[in-house]
């Protein structure tokens, strides 16, 4: 007698998660949408529910997942011997830099300035990183480049129409063939770090010196970020001091500059975005401003690149929550979907709270850069940017490690997106300055336009009176800084203090009740010291967990 062969399944699965595919990731962001109302880019609503969409369709996270899977590698020389210096990327890497230039997150603002124009921009940048975050670093350095490139008036005239195209064109030729074009940057070198007075590449003149004019480039950079651009603006020593140079990857007559590619960058997270260690063999740069200036011609682009990192952490943060919500609402432990279980609901609440606070700062803080002629958002802007991208950058990583708790092994794996999310978050810290840098710099601004400071408590203090915590805590801060002013030891206790204090102050107006309570509870006075699920009693955790939860 022939048996049956036994069934393949040994068993049925159940009790797990659908996939988190096939939404929207804007219209299922109530915080994100509420703050690009409130913030001056209603017209945005329908192109960045469109944008939200595409990137939510299960193809879309797919091309994310393959562009890290397979990350770029350097192409140092063709057939022949000869150097082409250039880098390979998979397709799903083109498939995505393709949606974020045409969404113009690299140059909008510019291409087409309005108001609410950069907080437009911002939230479409919360959304792109959600899906993948190496693109961030060439649509960030383009956009950031702009300021500064009009500083050089001929560069200018040159080469804006190209970064403004919305056409993303990959091919390795010639910026004047393209119909669009990108730019990085190059600035740290081995032996200075953030300290970039201690460069050593050399800029000597070809034609006398002087902006605008030719130099030539010899030297190295340590990290040369995403050298598949067109262009790049490099810090040289020049002989007046350190200054910024415009760099080409191509010379007027299509030959290949000699910016020499060493090797790319085995880094942590990021894997889908090539970083590398370059030379410069007699390289030609033009002069961005003048000579010795080098540093405070690049600080408005450091702005703004600055502003996209607390951008960048802010959307992993969000998706982070997004993965840990959607799964705690379907998955069961216990007799109970893990959402319903007290303890679990304090985690998801906790993890709400800060990515939506995150999430009004960075949206309020783009409206600053959208008022672009008012001295006292000007002042704002130079003191919150650095203040805000400490604190968020900081805050992710921790944020992101209990999310990924929250799905447990599911998270743990590779085939989730958690731990991508997880070894992206601490980049943007380090990135455009780490930490200290970052409260160092408010300590500048702050010796440099000291009204900076109250301009920022006069807007904590439209919410005065309608919570006693956030009274205390601002009052607090004030005493503090009046008795022992900003010392440089305290510089990240005072700047923590004062983002806090502005977080509490727009949630208070502007959010849910229950989140604006539960932040007030348990970030002010003394901060938060325990870890995330710590919120006191009498806080709707329920009510916070399911207003951040994608409902599909």
């Amino acid at each position: 007698m022939t048996m049956a062969p036994a069934p393949f399944e040994t068993h049925e699965v159940l009790n797990q998660p659908p996939p988190l595919v096939d939404y929207d990731l804007f219209a299922t962001d109530r915080a994100l949408k509420e703050a690009v109302v409130r913030e001056g880019a209603d017209w945005a609503l329908n192109e960045l529910g469109d944008f939200g969409r595409r990137l939510g369709r299960a193809e879309t996270i797919e091309a994310g997942r393959l562009a890290n899977a397979y990350p770029p590698v350097p192409r140092l020389f063709d057939r022949y011997g000869r150097r082409i210096d250039e880098v390979e990327f998979h397709p799903a890497w083109h498939e995505l830099m393709a949606l974020a230039i045409g969404e113009g997150l690299h140059t909008r603002p510019w291409a087409e300035p309005k108001p609410g124009a950069h907080v437009a921009r911002a939230a479409g940048v919360i959304l792109m990183v959600q899906v993948e975050a190496g693109v961030q670093c060439p649509t960030t350095m383009t956009y950031g480049v702009v300021p500064a490139l009009k500083k050089a008036p001929a560069l200018a005239a040159e080469w804006l129409p190209r970064l403004y195209s919305r056409q993303y064109d990959k091919r390795i030729i010639p910026a004047p063939q393209k119909t669009g074009a990108l730019m990085g940057m190059g600035m740290t070198e081995k032996q200075g770090g953030s300290d970039l007075r201690a460069n050593m590449t050399r800029a000597t003149p070809l034609d006398g010196g002087g902006p605008g004019t030719a130099y030539r480039l010899d030297g190295h950079k340590w990290f040369f970020s995403a050298p598949q651009c067109d262009a790049f603006l490099v810090l040289a020593q020049a002989p007046g001091g350190l200054s910024c140079f415009f760099l080409p990857r191509f010379l007027a007559d299509g030959s290949r500059n000699a910016v020499h590619i060493q090797r790319l960058k085995d880094k942590l997270g990021n894997k889908s975005n090539a970083s590398s260690e370059v030379e410069f063999h007699g390289a030609i740069a033009w002069l961005v401003g003048e000579e010795g200036r080098g540093v405070p011609t690049i600080i408005e682009m450091g702005n703004y690149t600055r502003l996209d990192c607390a951008l960048g952490s802010t959307g992993l943060m969000r998706q982070a929550v997004a993965q840990a919500t959607h799964h705690a609402a379907h998955r069961s432990a216990f007799q109970k979907r893990l959402i319903d279980q007290p303890l679990m609901t304090n985690v998801l609440a906790d993890l709400a709270i800060e990515s939506e606070a995150a999430t009004a700062l960075v949206l309020r803080l783009a409206r600053a850069y959208d008022r672009q002629d008012d001295p006292a958002e000007t002042a704002f802007r130079r003191m919150l940017t650095p203040a805000a991208k400490y604190w968020i950058c900081k805050r992710g990583p921790a944020l992101g490690a209990e999310a990924m708790e929250v799905l447990g092994g599911n998270g743990y794996v590779e085939e989730a997106i958690m731990g991508r999310l997880y070894r992206e978050l601490p980049l943007n810290s380090i990135w455009e300055g780490s930490g200290n840098v970052m409260c160092l710099d408010v300590l500048r601004a702050l010796a440099k336009t000291p009204e900076a400071l109250d301009l920022v408590l006069a807007e904590i203090r439209t919410a005065q009176g309608a919570d006693r915590r956030l009274d205390a805590h601002v009052q607090a801060l004030t005493d503090e800084v009046a008795r022992d002013g900003f010392q440089e030891s305290r510089a990240r206790h005072l700047v923590e203090k004062l983002v806090l204090a502005l977080q509490g102050a727009l949630l208070i107006r502007f959010s849910d009740a229950a989140v604006a309570d539960g932040f007030c509870a348990s970030r002010l006075g003394s901060g938060q010291a325990g870890a995330f699920g710590t919120l006191p009693s009498g806080i709707d955790l329920r009510a916070i967990a399911e207003r951040a939860r994608p409902q599909i």
